[in-house]
C-alpha cells in the first residue's frame, strides 16, 4: 500500500443546501469508482469551496454515502479575478495499492477547465508556440505545460544539440556535405521530467550544455540543412501524436504541426529581446557585450525569416501577442485562457 493524494472538483448551479451535498455525492462516488477505493483506507479528506458557496459543508456528503472513520476539513477559498465560480474541490489522501501514473483525478461540469489535461480523453491537443530569439517562447511554454500538465517539447534545443555535435568535432556548421555526412552518427534522443524535456546527444544529457552564444549563433546555420530538419521533424510529429503537447519554435504553426489545436506567435521590441537574453547569459555568469548579443538577435532573426526551408514566420490563424510590456506570467495567462477556450 502506498499513500496516495486524489484530487477533484465539480462546479454546482446554485448555492443551495441540496445543490451543495448532491454534487458533491458525485463527485465523491466518481473518486472513489474511478480509483477503486476502499473506504475505510481513506486517511483524511480536504475539501475548499469558491467564496460563493455558503449554504452547505460539502462535508456533509461524506457521512451519506458511508464515509465516518477519517478526519474531514473544509475550508473557504480566497477570491481570485477571473477565477471559476460556485466550484468545490477536494483532495483525497488514501492507503492505496495503485502507481502515481494510475490515479485518476476527477474534475466534472465545469470544473474540468481546471485540468484540460484530463479532460482531452485522446493524446494529441498540440499548442504551437512561434516567434523570434528572445520574445519568450521558451519560458513561456515551461509555465504553460505544467499548468496544464502537458508535455514542453522544445524544437530549438534539438538543432542546438546537433549544433553542439558539429563543434565538439570540428565540423562546419556551413558545409552541408559534412554534415550530411556525419548525420547518421548524431543521436538525439528526448526525456520528459515533470512535463520539462530533457535532451541527450549520444546518451549524453545536453540540456545545459546547448545554451550558448556560439551554439546560439550557428544553430539557426543548422537549421537549413535539409536532412537535419527532416530527422527531427518525424521525432517532434510523432510527440505530438502521442501526448498533449506545447511545441514552440519558429515554423510549429507553419511546418511541423500546420493543424495544432491552438497557435500562438509571440514577438518583442529587439531591445527588450536583447535585454532578456543578456540577462540569461548573466544568471549562467558568462561574458557578454550588450551590443553584440543585440546584433546577434538581429542577425539570427534575418537568418531565421529568409531561409528557404521553413523559414520564421506567423501562421496565418496565429493568434499574435507582442510581449514588449508583459510579464511573463500576464503572457502564460493569456495563452493558458486561449487554450482552455479552445477545449471543448
Amino acid at each position: 500500500m502506498n499513500i496516495c493524494s486524489i484530487r477533484g472538483a465539480i462546479t454546482i448551479e446554485e448555492n443551495t443546501k441540496e445543490n451543495i451535498i448532491i454534487n458533491t455525492e458525485i463527485l465523491l462516488n466518481q473518486i472513489i469508482e474511478k480509483n477503486n477505493i476502499n473506504k475505510e483506507n481513506i486517511i483524511n479528506i480536504i475539501f475548499s469551496t469558491t467564496k460563493d458557496i455558503t449554504k452547505a459543508y460539502p462535508a456533509i456528503a461524506t457521512r451519506n454515502i458511508g464515509i465516518t472513520d477519517c478526519a474531514i476539513m473544509c475550508l473557504q477559498e480566497m477570491y481570485v479575478e477571473q477565477s471559476l465560480p460556485m466550484c468545490i474541490r477536494v483532495m483525497l489522501t488514501v492507503n492505496l495499492d495503485v502507481k502515481k501514473q494510475n490515479i485518476k483525478h476527477i474534475y466534472l461540469k465545469d470544473a474540468k477547465k481546471l485540468r484540460p489535461d484530463l479532460t482531452l480523453e485522446n493524446k494529441g491537443f498540440a499548442v504551437a508556440i512561434d516567434g523570434p530569439a528572445g520574445s519568450g517562447k521558451s519560458t513561456v511554454s515551461k509555465i504553460i505545460s505544467k499548468e496544464l500538465n502537458f508535455v514542453y517539447v522544445d524544437t530549438g534545443a534539438m538543432f542546438r544539440a546537433i549544433t553542439l555535435y558539429c563543434l565538439n568535432n570540428n565540423i562546419d556548421c556551413n558545409n552541408k556535405q559534412q554534415v550530411n555526412k556525419n548525420i547518421d552518427n548524431i543521436n538525439i534522443s528526448l526525456k520528459f521530467e515533470n512535463g520539462i524535456q530533457q535532451i541527450y546527444l549520444n546518451n549524453e544529457n545536453v540540456t545545459e550544455k546547448i545554451r550558448t552564444q556560439e551554439i546560439s549563433k550557428n544553430a539557426s546555420v543548422i537549421a537549413q540543412i535539409p536532412i537535419v530538419r527532416e530527422r527531427l521533424l518525424n521525432m517532434q510529429r510523432n510527440i505530438a501524436n502521442s501526448n498533449n503537447v506545447i511545441m514552440d519554435g519558429r515554423d510549429i504553426g507553419t511546418n511541423v504541426l500546420p493543424n495544432a489545436n491552438v497557435k500562438i506567435y509571440l514577438d518583442a521590441d529587439i531591445d527588450e529581446r536583447a535585454k532578456r537574453r543578456c540577462q540569461e547569459l548573466s544568471l549562467k555568469n558568462e561574458k557578454f557585450e550588450y551590443d553584440k548579443v543585440r546584433q546577434g538577435i538581429i542577425e539570427r532573426d534575418d537568418a531565421d525569416k529568409n531561409r528557404k526551408i521553413a523559414p520564421l514566420k506567423k501562421a496565418d490563424d496565429a493568434i499574435i501577442i507582442n510581449t514588449t510590456n508583459l510579464s511573463i506570467y500576464e503572457v502564460s495567462d493569456c495563452i493558458i485562457k486561449i487554450i482552455k477556450e479552445n477545449i471543448k
